[in-house]
């Protein structure tokens, strides 16, 4: 099981706790982030890590070097900010399975990565996205889902604003290696946005639900909730 990790980021707004380190490296507990994440890829049996890292990079690389509790690490270099888009399609190259984990290096999805892996194998679909359940969705914009026979397909998204319980995109995927890429996308885009609202009838992505904890630590309360609710993790 391969993993791909997200971690080329700025964190403009967490710019006054960062200061000298990329956001993945925001400090919870002591220990950076971006360990915390890797602790449980490591318990749920991924084999390699490929770390997407741009902003700050040699702070991730110094850190974790080429491997972490025994788990092999490559790094895939944002020379210049890809988007979220561009930076998958290019770790994708680097991939040795025909298929691939990808998450977001500020957050926190306390989901059976190694379930999702095997649902995405068994199911016929360029892509799966876990899809998380959250108490009010307005600050990440609810997706839309439908069934059809018997699969659970993620059918659009809504845009923010919208308080309340709802299902968001959690920002985990597993999708192939030969992924059906736009034929037309600038090099720098954002994968969400740029590939999966406007191709969301013909990826059909699967969904996987998820009902357990999530926590983005983009803005500083949130990180501030980290340091209580992951301490120990």
């Amino acid at each position: 099981m391969e993993a791909i990790v997200l971690a080329g980021g700025f964190g403009t707004r967490l710019s006054s706790r960062l200061v000298d380190r990329p956001k993945p490296m925001a400090l919870v507990a002591g220990r950076p982030f971006l360990a915390i994440l890797l602790d449980r890829l490591v318990q749920s049996g991924c084999t390699r890590v490929l770390l997407s890292v741009g902003h700050l990079r040699s702070v991730i690389m110094d850190a974790f070097k080429e491997s972490y509790r025994g788990v092999p690490i490559t790094y895939v270099v944002e020379e210049a900010p890809l988007g979220t888009g561009g930076a998958i399609q290019k770790a994708l190259n680097f991939c040795r399975e025909d298929c691939a984990l990808v998450l977001n290096g500020d957050t926190y999805v306390d989901l059976d990565d190694a379930a999702l892996w095997a649902f995405h194998r068994a199911g016929n679909s360029a892509i799966t996205i876990a899809v998380a359940q959250v108490a009010d969705s307005g600050r990440y914009g609810r997706v839309r889902m439908e069934r059809r026979r018997n699969a659970e397909y993620v059918a659009g998204f809504e845009e923010k604003g919208q308080s309340g319980e709802g299902w968001i995109n959690a920002g985990v995927y597993a999708l192939k290696r030969e992924f059906p890429w736009p034929r037309q996308v600038a090099e720098q885009f954002s994968f969400e946005k740029d590939v999966l609202a406007p191709c969301i009838e013909s990826l059909r992505p699967l969904a996987f639900r998820h009902t357990g904890y999530f926590l983005d630590i983009g803005v500083p309360e949130d990180l501030d909730r980290a340091e209580i609710e992951l301490a120990g993790r």
